[in-house]
């Protein structure tokens, strides 16, 4: 059997943390973005870094979390999870799934299914009623993966517009579920 798990983040995961960030947004956005805009994806790994490190080590309350899939020693995903941003939901009852991320190279290995459900897990412990996430609709691996996990799109969708001038815009659709825990009496 492989050595994988998913565990709590700690600083020093941020530098692998943000190369799999990168390198999941050059997979995703390659046949979307021009040529500069894919270089000054790849020069942001230091950015990402701090934000990860900072995430992981500092955490902007006790209900926010980061979570790290590993194989082996190696993280090879993410997960950043929190009370909902969203001004429709309520922060003290519904969550986001802020980060889902897996390393391309790594994809199909379980790691995501672990991710996601790690995150549940907490987010059900911290009292958390709904968990949304925001996913491009050309994602289809993503999609597969929460329906078959209990997810659904929401019905609210939402347009990014990658280079701030209206020529790259992504759809995104937010999927979300239930967390309250049904127990089975029989």
């Amino acid at each position: 059997m492989a050595d994988v798990s998913v565990r709590p983040a700690r600083g020093a995961d941020a530098p692998e943390l943000a190369a799999v960030q990168v390198a999941c947004w050059l997979d995703a956005y390659t046949a979307v973005l021009p040529g500069p805009a894919l270089t000054g994806l790849a020069g942001s790994t230091a950015a990402l870094t701090g934000r990860w490190r900072q995430s992981a080590q500092a955490p902007p309350s006790p209900r926010h979390r980061v979570l790290v899939a590993c194989a082996g020693e190696r993280a090879v995903g993410g997960a950043a999870l929190g009370p909902a941003l969203d001004e429709d939901l309520d922060p003290d009852r519904d969550a986001e799934l802020l980060v889902l991320l897996v390393a391309p190279g790594e994809r199909r290995a379980g790691h995501a299914s672990r991710l996601l459900s790690a995150a549940v897990d907490h987010l059900r412990a911290d009292g958390f009623g709904r968990v949304v996430l925001w996913v491009d609709s050309p994602d289809r691996g993503l999609a597969a993966l929460l329906t078959s996990s209990g997810w659904a799109p929401d019905g609210v969708a939402r347009e990014l517009d990658l280079d701030g001038d209206g020529a790259i815009v992504v759809r995104q659709l937010r999927w979300h579920t239930d967390l309250t825990v049904q127990e089975d009496r029989t």
